[in-house]
Parts: C-alpha cells; sequence; structure tokens
C-alpha cells in the first residue's frame, strides 16, 4: 500500500495529464465536498458536505418550530443551578 505523500503524488501526476475540463470540475468538486472546513464540538472533523447537511437539517429545524430560544435556556440554567442548590442543602440538613 502506499504511503499519503506517494498517494498525494501519484493523484498531482494523474490530475496534470487531465485534458477534459468536465473531469477536472469534478475533482475540483469532490475535492471541494471532501474538505475538512470545522471540527464538531467533539473535535471530529467536518466536511464542507457534513456541514452543509447540517445546516440544511437546522434550517428544516427553525422552519417548524424545533428550537430552544436563548430566553428558555437561560430560565433551564437558572432552574438547574436552583436545583443543585437545594439538592446540595438537602443532603446537608
Amino acid at each position: 500500500m502506499m504511503g499519503i505523500q506517494k498517494t498525494k503524488l501519484s493523484v498531482i501526476q494523474k490530475i496534470m495529464s487531465v485534458s477534459k475540463a468536465s473531469l477536472l470540475d469534478k475533482i475540483d468538486k469532490l475535492l471541494e465536498e471532501e474538505m475538512i472546513v470545522g471540527y464538531t464540538v467533539d473535535g471530529e472533523p467536518l466536511t464542507k458536505k457534513a456541514y452543509d447537511m447540517r445546516l440544511q437539517k437546522a434550517e428544516e429545524q427553525l422552519s417548524s418550530g424545533e428550537y430552544v430560544s436563548q430566553e428558555d435556556l437561560e430560565k433551564e440554567s437558572v432552574m438547574e443551578k436552583f436545583r443543585i442548590i437545594w439538592s446540595k442543602q438537602a443532603r446537608e440538613a
């Protein structure tokens, strides 16, 4: 099996010999879709294709009302802090 550097050189050589613009466009599109454009909150690489799919899903959720507002998140956070305090006080009593 070829190492990554040898594979890259082989691919470059093949691309350099391509004379059809349509094939180069396909290669370019494939590379663009598979390029890492970011990382998830867990540190996993995120390709453009995966990013676009996540973005589409998020837009669909927004359109259908499937989201939590900033205000609701803040209320939830305050309530969680109170639960922790009450739980701690109950244990100490």
